[in-house]
């Protein structure tokens, strides 16, 4: 019997992972130190489970870098996406999904898996030999964490993420609050009205603003100086670098009428945005906080709205840590030191849910691959997940590599001889030209992987 895949880590990354490798045949054992060893942000032991927002934001395949990314991994047979797809919650023009049924759907489909074994343990090191994919995430564990430091010699391999807080449906005051998707986006009565939007005047604003820069924060140690990623800011930290940040970021009132008030443009509005399938649980939009809970309660019943407010959960902050991927990892993901381990996920630095799948979606392939004697052509750069890849193992300066998310500036620039393309006949040049190029790659992995089809297992194959 062959050798397993060892993948660390059963979040986002580490699943599709997973699925990728053993829908091509190969076995694959799944290291998850949870729920024997918990972290600050996890609340349960699943597989896939999200610990921040619930959204996998724009699902707009056309105009959008993140949307086409779903959809290169929808044509690939992800488990992410799919799962996504199926516990999917009316959120305007985004992917959002009901946390609880999504990490349920991707652990049931996962576990069932004739090639998948699960192993409860922490990996605490970096193995001499063996075919390995790390996917340990943003809270990789603080001795694999020290293991890596010795490995690869950085001085820091992390920054710091916030979290935002959840609050139960039936304690926002609807007589001030209202129901309404930005610009109405939507096809569905449901879909334009899937946010909860709090209206403010100016003089609300300019006290919730106050509050916000006198609240008592989260204090680092050990020397530490907070770096965060730019797309996930505490919203502190926002306030921070100026008065009209929030109005024009997470709290901006544009496209949004207030159904108790038509007339009265709100000064700014926090949004609430479904977190579960019941419509019992909203995250509020863009809240990502550093502050102390006594503080954040405080704080966030300040809100119209939000006066009575129950938390279901509230905001934090935990340190992330990655990898400087251009330096340490070559073009296929493996550690140039150790070549029989890859790495997959938020750890190599992407930013995102949904990019943090994608780069597990391209490992497993390609630890896949490798195990069976096959190859696999480089990934084109044209398309969301090959810009991606370039990006991390080379596109970026490893002296200044920071976490990145998916975006057109990450593509080679569209030929535009033939006249300059608006905005948005651009981006729907660039994602043209990606869905040709993924398609041609995945049909040159298939007709390459043709002999593993009689070793799947009935019932679990998905299009290679």
């Amino acid at each position: 019997m062959s050798d397993p895949l060892h993948i660390v880590g059963g979040g986002l990354a580490g699943s599709e992972a997973a699925w990728q490798a053993a829908e091509l045949g190969v076995r694959v054992v799944l290291h998850e130190m949870r729920p024997k060893c918990g972290t600050f942000a996890h609340k349960t032991g699943k597989l896939a489970e999200l610990v921040c927002s619930n959204s996998f934001r724009s699902d707009d395949d056309e105009h959008n870098a993140v949307g086409l990314l779903h959809w290169e991994m929808r044509q690939a047979g992800g488990i992410v996406i799919e799962a996504g797809d199926r516990h999917r919650l009316p959120a305007g023009g985004a992917l959002a999904v009901d946390r609880e049924a999504f990490a349920d759907a991707v652990t049931s489909k996962l576990l069932s898996h004739s090639n998948v074994t699960l192993a409860t343990e922490e990996i605490t090191d970096l193995p001499a030999d063996g075919n390995w994919i790390f996917a340990t995430g943003p809270l990789t564990s603080s001795a694999l964490g020290e293991a890596l430091r010795a490995e690869s010699g950085e001085k820091s391999l992390a920054f710091f993420d916030a979290i935002a807080p959840i609050v139960y449906a039936d304690s926002v005051d609807m007589s001030v609050a209202w129901e309404q998707s930005r610009y109405d986006k939507g096809e569905t009565e449901d879909e334009r009205k899937a946010y909860i939007n709090c209206p403010m005047t100016r003089d609300e604003y300019e006290a919730f603003v106050d509050a916000l820069l006198q609240a008592e924060k989260t204090e680092f140690h050990d020397g530490e100086t907070a770096r965060y990623f730019d797309g996930c800011l505490p919203i502190e930290v926002m306030a921070e670098r100026g008065r009209e940040t929030l109005r024009h970021g997470p709290m901006k009132p544009v496209g949004l009428t207030n159904t108790h008030a038509p007339d009265q443009k709100p000064y700014a509005v926090v949004q609430l945005r479904r977190d579960n399938k019941l419509g019992t649980l909203f995250n509020i939009v863009g809240f990502q906080t550093k502050m102390r809970y006594g503080a954040q309660i405080d704080v966030f019943k300040t809100i119209p709205g939000l006066k009575d407010a129950r938390f279901a959960r509230l905001g934090g902050i935990h340190r992330n840590t990655f990898i400087n991927s251009p330096r340490l990892l070559d073009e296929e993901m493996r550690l140039r030191s150790r070549p029989h381990i890859r790495f997959a996920g938020q750890i190599t630095g992407v930013e995102g849910y949904v990019e943090s799948a994608a780069m597990g979606l391209l490992a497993g392939r390609m630890a896949a691959a490798t195990m069976t004697g096959r190859s696999l052509p480089p990934v084109p750069p044209t398309t969301a997940i090959g810009a991606l890849i370039s990006h991390v193992t080379g596109g970026a300066e490893a002296r200044t590599f920071q976490p990145m998310n998916v975006n057109f500036g990450l593509f080679p620039p569209i030929d535009a001889r033939g006249g300059r393309h608006a905005r948005r006949d651009r981006y729907k040049a660039y994602t043209d030209r990606a869905k040709r190029d993924w398609m041609s790659w995945l049909a040159a992995g298939r007709s390459d992987a043709a002999e593993l089809m009689h070793v799947r297992s009935p019932g679990n194959a998905l299009t290679a």
